[in-house]
């Protein structure tokens, strides 16, 4: 289907898809058996590709690219530095890739695209007067690092017996179940870490770095302040009291580390020929960089839409976020 049977673009060089967002099945009441179940196993649903794809990514370095529990009981070095060089190579192949197809060789132009604009050069408010390096500087010196050095903690820790694991033969249904609560799980975690760094005295220290970022490409993704990666990341901490195997922290930090690059692509399809293509579906991220005090959150678990923050992009909603913004001004 061609962009413009999806979307419209306006004068300003805004693109709005035609189908907005809207909150996810998982959570509506009273629940719909059949909508949950497309919701969380159609194609382009709630598990695959991303999700799944990413949980595979996680079982493959679990497997062959992560030390083993007679390595990771000794906080070392060595092997801590090469599960950063195995962070930092999948992000640089994941990021990477993206930008590279995107940015750098304009493979679809601009359909699909949120807005028509690129990204800022010579701009004095990013580092090296660059979007791109200043946030592949961020992304790589401090959020690799972060996700490194939670994952070193939680398999040293798993190795030491400190924390409650379980093993896949032995409980082979609840393992499984865990992959999608994880998820969730971490949809939970991001929505109120993040409407915490919007606190004022936050905001400007923390959170303002990532959003500088208000044209969003693929690296914005993960281009945080070092303390912002801090609580960003923790969200692997529940594997120190919820029972789980290490691959599911793993999980946990890769679906933290990698999945920013798709709700920061600013691409709603990503095209493979024509018109086809696979959806990206992030327009709801996208107003959070455009408006910033709407969409907190993710639309699977829906506590912008419980809390009073959700945008879907309509006029109705864009008004609403005036009238709120307007009692905020009233109040202060």
């Amino acid at each position: 289907m061609a962009e413009a049977e999806q979307g419209a673009r306006d004068e300003r060089g805004e693109w709005q898809p035609e189908v907005l967002p809207v909150p996810g099945e998982l959570f509506h009441w009273p629940p719909r058996p059949v909508g949950i179940a497309r919701y969380l196993f159609a194609p382009e649903g709630f598990l695959w590709p991303y999700n799944l794809l990413v949980f595979l990514l996680a079982l493959v370095s679990w497997r062959w690219l992560t030390p083993g529990p007679q390595r990771t009981a000794h906080l070392q070095a060595g092997w801590i530095a090469l599960l950063w060089l195995r962070n930092a190579g999948l992000i640089a192949l994941v990021y990477g890739g993206v930008h590279l197809r995107l940015y750098t060789a304009r493979g679809q132009g601009t359909r699909f695209k949120y807005t028509d604009r690129w990204l800022a050069q010579r701009e004095s408010r990013f580092l090296f007067r660059s979007q791109l390096w200043d946030n592949v500087f961020w992304t790589v010196a401090s959020g690799c690092t972060f996700w490194t050095a939670y994952e070193a903690l939680t398999l040293w820790a798993y190795a030491r017996g400190l924390i409650p694991r379980v093993e896949w033969a032995a409980h082979p249904v609840y393992c499984a179940a865990l992959v999608p609560l994880i998820v969730l799980f971490r949809l939970f975690h991001f929505y109120w870490i993040h409407r915490l760094i919007h606190w004022k005295p936050l905001y400007g220290k923390i959170h303002a770095v990532h959003h500088r970022n208000v044209n969003v490409g693929p690296w914005s993704g993960l281009s945080m302040h070092p303390l912002e990666h801090l609580v960003y990341f923790s969200g692997v901490l529940i594997h120190w009291v919820v029972p789980s195997h290490p691959v599911h922290a793993i999980f946990n930090l890769f679906h933290a580390g990698l999945t920013p690059v798709l709700s920061h692509a600013g691409f709603h399809k990503f095209v493979t020929g024509g018109d086809r293509g696979l959806m990206n579906d992030q327009y709801f991220h996208y107003l959070h960089h455009r408006y910033f005090t709407v969409n907190f959150g993710g639309e699977a678990v829906p506590l912008d839409q419980w809390f009073g923050t959700f945008h879907d992009g309509s006029p109705e909603a864009h008004r609403a976020m005036a009238r709120r913004e307007r009692v905020r001004v009233s109040e202060t």
